[in-house]
């Protein structure tokens, strides 16, 4: 039993007893369950010492509030605010920006800065915090005229950039592909007499990464060094996924090595970066010993480690050792997701083994899972190249009792499916019926149609 639950325990057996407690315990008992991520029990405590005479305190309304933004709740996060202030506590800039991040979080950008409008209408003076949470929102959706206004606001309230305004902006020109640009805020930082950090440095490595430009991010990685500033793990990843993307798997591995030797633990990030680069490289068996390292001596392999084995095995036709791997994904009681069964539904396809696909997608809505557009895709696909376009054609049309309805890349693969199996005229009619919905045939589709009117000397609109 852990802490909290203990916690909750004595409280009940205080009640029961007599013993009324304090708003002190009360709140003690909130701040717990909302750094748990328990938001409706905290909120349900929360109402009954309102309802019992308590008064909770400014403290308690931020924590509440703290644990409805942390957990994504932005409705209730504004609503509660305004409960708030209609109870007679103002909301400060704490209470505010809090809100506002938990907006810029979600993309909700109009949102947050309708609020901070409002914010400042009630005569609280935004402080670099809270700018900086818009500025990265902004930034985010690539809305630098924006981010240039907030900035030019910020300096007209005589409020000064500091290192995690430049890091955002920093990041915000890497994003987009302009490393020099990102050099050139670096170097109008430095003149304001603020020093580049970890942080900045990890970014600067990850961009020149993405471009293929690993030698220079060794270089930046060295600088650091001799600034004193050591490497994390943010900055490791970044490098050694670098390596990867360049299919140099032992440098890669000497960087993993190294960050072990620098006292910086590898992350599942990391293992995860390494067991792709890996799989990428068709070199499964180094990437399943990495994979026995980490279920040895931890960390422990989430997700995102079973898909990534699971794609390599498929690609390479190992489907065993796939479907080995998804029932160890199953007993570990991770969460599962759409991705991982995808990944196995259209191996299992790649192979021409339909129907043990077909079984595993049957065992989707068994789990408390939906199949996507691209589920579908591979199953209609799976179907067609097997000889069975009719199943493949039931299929397509049964998207709807899942509330998924066909895309273009649905439309194109069932009509190129019926096309292959000599049903032209149902490809005809489909490719009709696409059009009407506003779709295109792609390349492929075209293709397919130019070659049966050449054949037949029959018009058909595409």
């Amino acid at each position: 039993m852990g802490y909290i639950d203990f916690g909750s325990s004595v409280l009940g057996k205080m009640m029961k007893v007599g013993v009324q407690p304090d708003v002190v315990t009360l709140s003690t008992l909130i701040n717990g369950l909302c750094k748990r991520s328990k938001i409706s029990e905290a909120l349900s405590l929360f109402d009954e010492m309102m309802e019992k005479g308590y008064r909770p305190n400014l403290i308690v309304y931020t924590t509440v509030l703290n644990g409805l933004c942390k957990t994504g709740n932005t409705d209730r996060a504004l609503r509660f605010l305004r409960m708030m202030e209609e109870r007679g506590f103002k909301p400060n800039i704490v209470a505010y920006s809090t809100v506002i991040d938990c907006f810029c979080k979600k993309g909700l950008l109009s949102e947050a800065l309708d609020l901070f409008s409002k914010m400042k209408v009630k005569g609280i003076r935004p402080n670099i915090v809270i700018y900086n949470c818009l500025i990265h929102g902004v930034c985010n959706l690539g809305q630098q005229k924006e981010a240039t206004r907030l900035l030019n606001e910020m300096a007209g309230n005589n409020i000064s950039l500091d290192i995690v305004t430049y890091n955002i902006l920093i990041d915000a020109h890497c994003k987009k592909r302009v490393i020099s640009e990102a050099v050139d805020t670096v170097d109008a930082m430095r003149k304001q007499g603020i020093e580049p950090n970890v942080v900045t440095y990890s970014i600067l490595v990850d961009a020149h990464c993405k471009e293929g430009m690993v030698s220079k991010a060794e270089d930046i990685v060295d600088t650091m060094r001799k600034k004193g500033i050591e490497p994390d793990v943010v900055t490791y990843n970044a490098l050694i996924n670098g390596h990867c993307l360049q299919n140099k798997m032992d440098e890669a591995r000497r960087v993993f090595q190294l960050m072990s030797k620098k006292g910086c633990a590898p992350a599942i990030r990391s293992y995860n970066i390494m067991i792709n680069g890996y799989c990428k490289a068709k070199r499964v068996d180094e990437a399943m010993e990495l994979f026995h390292e980490i279920s040895q001596k931890g960390p422990t392999p989430d997700i995102v480690t079973y898909s990534i084995l699971m794609q390599g095995m498929c690609e390479l036709g190992r489907l065993s050792s796939a479907l080995k791997l998804f029932r160890a994904m199953l007993k570990s009681r991770l969460e599962l997701d759409i991705v991982s069964y995808t990944i196995l539904i259209d191996g299992f396809c790649t192979a021409g083994r339909i129907e043990v696909a077909k079984e595993l997608f049957l065992q989707l809505s068994v789990n408390g899972l939906k199949p996507d557009v691209y589920t579908y895709g591979i199953m209609i696909n799976g179907f067609c190249k097997k000889g069975l376009p009719d199943e493949a054609y039931q299929w397509f049309r049964s998207m709807g009792n899942n509330d998924c309805l066909p895309d273009s890349c649905c439309y194109n693969v069932m009509i190129q499916g019926f096309y292959r199996n000599s049903y032209t005229s149902e490809a005809t009619q489909l490719l009709v019926e696409m059009v009407s919905m506003g779709f295109s045939a792609d390349l492929c589709t075209a293709t397919l149609f130019v070659d049966l009117i050449l054949q037949s000397n029959k018009s058909i609109l595409i």
